[in-house]
């Protein structure tokens, strides 16, 4: 069957380490994104293509915005406020004190203002599952919902009902569908609802557009992928110039705006030069809409 694609075109040179984190912010009307290696925090505006960015003192996992203001960032070290104004951080808690060599990674708030994010070694990561799935509660609480056996916790977005919350552990190469409780934000009856074939790399970030299609950035496989979760068919291919799409997000005035965060790690030289863009980000314009981001309601 003949899946139609679509290119990325690159938007700004950056040269990243591992960007990650996309997150449209309708207020500013940009997109904070992350490079976890290299502990940057950025705001990008596509109008004018500027680019912000704040040096971080710890590798950032993921950020959300907050309804009180500010930003939430799941931290290498736990969950933390951040002012992006003052550039002042206030720790809110770690609850893998205990577990030095794992960090967190992505994640995302639910409909309920939770702001749920999942845990990954450091290192060896694709060979020893140490990772676990938390959410940060509208309190204050931090509450451990799935674990503690998540080789990279990534892509998680829920359903238009919130009936269901979809989520990636990367190695497994596999899309989970959970029975998603809204008010308790308790999870299970887990399903794969997709398994990436052969040659087609690993699902890594993930969004979820207004029919509920998935849209996944693949390492290693040079696109993102629009996936119907209801039978596990892949509509649409979003080509992208480097081998390690990382993760996107929807944004834009439409909301119809795909950005696409990409990583440069682990290329050599020889490697960088067949692929320029490594690093970079870029914007597919497609045909489908994406949603509004849920703020942290703490």
């Amino acid at each position: 069957m003949f899946t139609p694609t679509i290119k990325a075109r690159q938007v700004l040179t950056t040269q990243s380490t591992l960007g990650e984190g996309p997150l449209w912010d309708p207020e500013r009307n940009a997109f904070w994104w992350i490079d976890i290696i290299d502990k940057k925090l950025h705001l990008f505006e596509p109008a004018s293509r500027n680019n912000r960015t704040w040096q971080l003192n710890q590798m950032p996992g993921t950020v959300v915005t907050r309804q009180a203001g500010g930003l939430v960032l799941a931290l290498e070290n736990g969950f933390s406020l951040f002012d992006p104004d003052t550039e002042e951080i206030k720790f809110l808690g770690d609850p893998e004190s205990k577990l030095p060599e794992n960090r967190f990674n992505d994640g995302k708030c639910d409909p309920q203002g939770r702001f749920w994010a999942g845990t990954m070694r450091t290192e060896n990561h694709m060979e020893q599952f140490t990772g676990s799935l938390y959410s940060l509660e509208q309190q204050g609480e931090i509450i451990k919902r799935l674990g503690s056996k998540i080789g990279v916790s990534n892509g998680i977005v829920w359903s238009a009902d919130s009936r269901f919350m979809y989520f990636i552990d990367s190695p497994t190469r596999q899309i989970f569908k959970f029975d998603y409780a809204p008010v308790t934000g308790e999870i299970g009856n887990r399903q794969v609802v997709f398994e990436a074939p052969e040659g087609f790399g690993f699902p890594d970030g993930m969004a979820i557009d207004s029919d509920d299609h998935l849209w996944v950035a693949f390492w290693g496989g040079s696109c993102v992928a629009k996936i119907d979760p209801s039978d596990g068919s892949i509509h649409e291919r979003v080509i992208v110039p480097v081998t390690a799409p990382t993760a996107c997000a929807f944004g834009g005035s439409n909301l119809n705006q795909l950005l696409i965060t990409t990583a440069s790690l682990g290329l050599d030289q020889k490697a960088k030069a067949k692929q320029p863009m490594a690093g970079d980000l870029f914007i597919a314009e497609v045909s489908a809409t994406g949603v509004i981001p849920f703020q942290y309601a703490g």
